[in-house]
């Protein structure tokens, strides 16, 4: 072929699409499906505002390192705007929007009453010490405080890829510092340390909800017939992609419920095995071996993304973005695509994967739980009262009289465990993980009950999607902004 005719060739190609453009497509597919002014969807899809910061950090040698980061807010129809900071060699400005739209409609779809939000830092973690990665935080929250993209009312970050705790005490410190005197100081940022003002169950709260979730996908019989499986989550074989804190703790869950775990994969590789793995025996051998490869009983697979492709009824890519794509999708091999990670499955893939059967519960609504539990988190701090501490001990006094009761009326007696364990009062764990479990209950009826509404043809993507943008655009009507 000539110069000229590849020249010709490439201008012809169709340009990549961003992760952005993917979740752009996907709000376009279900725009279509709403009455709403185009001037209002446009209002609605589009990121509301961009922070891109450079600063310099100091590194333990005491060279001079540029660093970018950024912050975007992508809805203001509610307020603070939230969502989490990644850590990221990949770290991109499209990447922190697409995130922060998938936070505005992820909220709408279970009704926490936030905009959506995300930031990022450009950095590989792994490179720091704790010394640069706290004066590198430190900064970072000065920055964002700066142009006023954070606090308890405006915008409150929270854990993401690479962060965790450590980083959101570092930000919490750092934000009471510059703001002095805030009362509600520690609403300004979730994830953060019980000791530091945070909140049982938000570690496992992003993988139990996806579990909760998934339970209730498989809890429809007719949905399961369609699929030629059984209701239920027994039995059902899983693979999971990553045993980051999504992965590992949705692999704990879904074990306990019965699941057989059948594959399991992180960067280095994965491992199957057709009688089940065992995810904290895998956990353990990876922390002794440093690679999941050569588990015991298992069979490698390389490269990592080779395990999407096992033989299982339920898939959880948990790990990043765009896994499952124009190029793979042909040769995933389950019933079930259950979306823990954030945009794993490319619009092109979705559409694909439907139209071969293939049931895809997505990452809009799926991976909720982290933000749920960050909003009681957030209601915590603003109330300033750990949630149990009023009820918990006048809840246990009622029911062990209620047991006396019982017991003179029928002459039936209660040992001194049996009534320690029929009389215990609710623990703050039990309210946030009960709360948890309504939640995606909830928002899953909801959701199915739209798609029904909106006819045969539409997958459950573009129903939530829909939905999502209805209660956003919703809140722009009640608040005047459109007619």
């Amino acid at each position: 072929m000539t110069t000229a005719a590849t020249a010709s060739k490439e201008r012809h190609k169709a340009p990549k699409l961003t992760f952005f453009d993917h979740v752009n497509a996907a709000f376009d597919e279900a725009a279509k499906h709403t009455d709403h002014d185009r001037t209002l969807l446009e209002q609605v899809k589009w990121v509301n505002s961009v922070y891109r910061m450079t600063f310099p950090l100091r590194r333990d040698d005491g060279s001079i390192e540029v660093v970018n980061a950024w912050r975007a807010q992508h809805s203001h129809h509610r307020l603070p705007t939230k969502g989490g900071i990644r850590y990221s060699i990949h770290v991109n400005e499209d990447e922190v929007m697409a995130l922060s739209a998938l936070m505005t409609y992820k909220c709408a779809l279970v009704d926490v009453p936030f905009g959506g939000a995300k930031g990022g830092v450009r950095i590989n973690r792994h490179k720091y010490s704790e010394g640069e990665l706290e004066r590198l935080t430190r900064r970072y929250t000065a920055e964002l405080q700066r142009k006023s993209f954070i606090g308890p009312g405006k915008d409150v970050p929270a854990p993401d890829y690479g962060t965790g705790e450590q980083e959101m005490a570092w930000i919490a410190d750092t934000y009471a510092q510059i703001e002095h005197g805030e009362v509600n100081v520690a609403a300004c940022v979730t994830g953060k340390p019980i000791e530091h003002g945070g909140i049982h169950g938000r570690t496992e709260a992003t993988g139990l909800g996806v579990f909760f979730g998934i339970r209730e996908a498989c809890s429809y019989e007719d949905d399961m017939a369609k699929l030629g499986l059984e209701p239920g989550v027994a039995g059902k074989r899983v693979v999971i992609q990553g045993l980051g804190n999504v992965g590992y703790h949705a692999a704990q869950y879904l074990q306990s419920a019965g699941a057989k775990l059948v594959g399991l994969a992180e960067y280095e590789g994965a491992i199957a095995c057709a009688d089940g793995l065992n995810v904290n025996d895998v956990v353990e051998h990876r922390r002794e071996t440093g690679s999941i490869l050569n588990f015991p009983g298992a069979s490698n697979i390389e490269p990592s993304r080779k395990a999407l492709e096992i033989d299982c009824d339920i898939l959880v890519p948990a790990a990043l973005e765009n896994q499952i794509t124009r190029a793979n999708v042909g040769r995933i091999s389950c019933r079930i695509v259950a979306e823990a990670a954030n945009g794993p499955t490319t619009s092109y893939a979705s559409k694909a994967a439907a139209k071969r059967g293939i049931f895809v519960i997505p990452d809009v609504y799926l991976n909720a739980g982290g933000v749920t539990v960050s909003y009681f988190e957030w209601l915590k701090n603003l109330s300033h009262v750990r949630f149990g501490r009023m009820q918990k001990r006048f809840e246990e006094s009622v029911r062990r009289d209620l047991l006396h009761a019982m017991s003179s009326a029928t002459g039936a007696s209660f040992s001194r465990d049996e009534i320690k364990i029929l009389a215990r009062g609710a623990d703050e764990i039990d309210l946030v993980n009960s709360g948890l479990e309504e939640t995606m209950a909830t928002a899953y009826h909801h959701m199915r009950r739209y798609q029904k509404k909106l006819g045969p043809g539409v997958d459950l993507r573009t129903a939530a999607m829909a939905l999502a943008i209805d209660k956003v655009a919703a809140s722009y009507k009640t608040a005047g902004i459109f007619p």
